[in-house]
C-alpha cells in the first residue's frame, strides 16, 4: 500500500463535488492526501468537504472547500492562492472540470458554444498549470492529471467540439510532461469511456444509446466513477512515479473493440 500512499500531499481537484471529480477526491483523501474540493457552488463544496472530513479523518486525510468558476482566470488565481495559503503548496493537480453545451453535428454549433467548450476544457487546464506548476517545482515536483475522454480518440457525429477539446488535453499533457519533467513534475491524462455520472446522463440514461454503447464494450457495461479514481491515485502516487506524458484509457475496452 505504500506505493499508493498520498499522506501529506496536497491535491487540488476541480469539478470535485460530483461524479469523477468527487470519486477522485474521496479516494485521494482515503490515501492520506489533503484535498481541495472545488466547483462553482460554495455550498456544494462545503457539503462534500464535510463528508470527506467525517469519513477519512482517521486515515489522516483532510478536505477544504474553495469555490471557483473555471471560466475566469482571476477565480483560478484565487483558487490557487487560497489553496497555497491554507496548505502551503500544491503537490497534485487534477483538472477535471469540463463542459459540453452542444450535442449534435459540428455544422450546427454556435460560435459562443464552441468558444465556451475550448475556454473551459482546454483554457482552464492550461491556465491552472501555468499558475500551479512553478510552485509545484519549487516543492520538489508533483503530479498533474488531466481528465480527458475517449471522445478525444475517436470521431463523432455529435461530440465534435468536445472531442477536439479532449484531444487537445492529451497533447497538453505531452507538452507539459516534456517541459516540466526535468523539475520532477509528471503530467498525464485519463481518458474515460462512458461513466455513470450526471455529466454523461444523456448518454447512459437513454436505453437505446446505452444498449448500443455497452454492446461495443467487451465488459458489456459502462464504468463507475470509482473506476477512474483508482487510476488517478496511481498516477498521483509513487506507483506512477515513472509514468508521464501518457493517456490512460479506461473504457471497458470500448476503443479497442468498437
Amino acid at each position: 500500500m505504500s506505493l499508493f500512499n498520498l499522506t501529506g500531499k496536497v491535491a487540488l481537484i476541480t469539478g470535485s463535488t460530483k461524479g469523477i471529480g468527487l470519486a477522485i477526491a474521496r479516494r485521494m483523501a482515503e490515501a492520506g492526501a489533503r484535498v481541495v474540493i472545488s466547483s462553482r457552488n460554495q455550498e456544494a463544496c462545503d457539503e462534500v468537504a464535510a463528508g470527506i472530513n467525517e469519513a477519512v479523518n482517521a486515515e489522516g486525510g483532510e478536505a477544504v472547500a474553495i469555490a471557483c468558476n473555471i471560466n475566469y482566470k482571476e477565480q483560478l488565481r484565487t483558487l490557487v492562492e487560497q489553496t497555497t495559503a491554507h496548505f502551503g503548496g500544491i503537490d497534485i493537480l487534477v483538472c477535471n472540470a469540463a463542459l459540453n453545451p452542444h450535442y449534435g453535428p459540428s455544422q450546427d454549433i454556435s460560435d459562443a458554444a464552441f468558444d465556451k467548450i475550448m475556454n473551459a476544457n482546454i483554457g482552464s487546464a492550461h491556465r491552472l498549470c501555468q499558475l500551479v506548476l512553478p510552485g509545484m517545482a519549487a516543492r520538489g515536483g508533483g503530479a498533474v492529471i488531466i481528465v480527458s475522454s475517449i471522445a478525444g480518440l475517436k470521431g463523432s457525429t455529435v461530440l465534435g467540439a468536445y472531442g477536439i477539446s479532449k484531444a487537445a488535453d492529451m497533447q497538453m499533457a505531452r507538452n507539459l510532461a516534456v517541459e516540466w519533467g526535468p523539475k520532477n513534475i509528471r503530467v498525464n491524462c485519463i481518458a474515460p469511456g462512458l461513466i455513470r455520472t450526471d455529466f454523461a446522463r444523456a448518454l447512459w440514461e437513454n436505453p437505446e444509446t446505452y444498449a448500443a454503447t455497452v454492446a461495443m464494450y467487451p465488459l458489456r457495461r459502462i464504468g463507475e466513477p470509482d473506476e477512474i479514481a483508482g487510476a488517478a491515485v496511481f498516477l498521483a502516487s509513487e506507483a506512477g512515479s515513472f509514468t508521464t506524458g501518457q493517456t490512460l484509457v479506461i473504457d471497458g475496452g470500448g476503443t479497442i473493440a468498437g
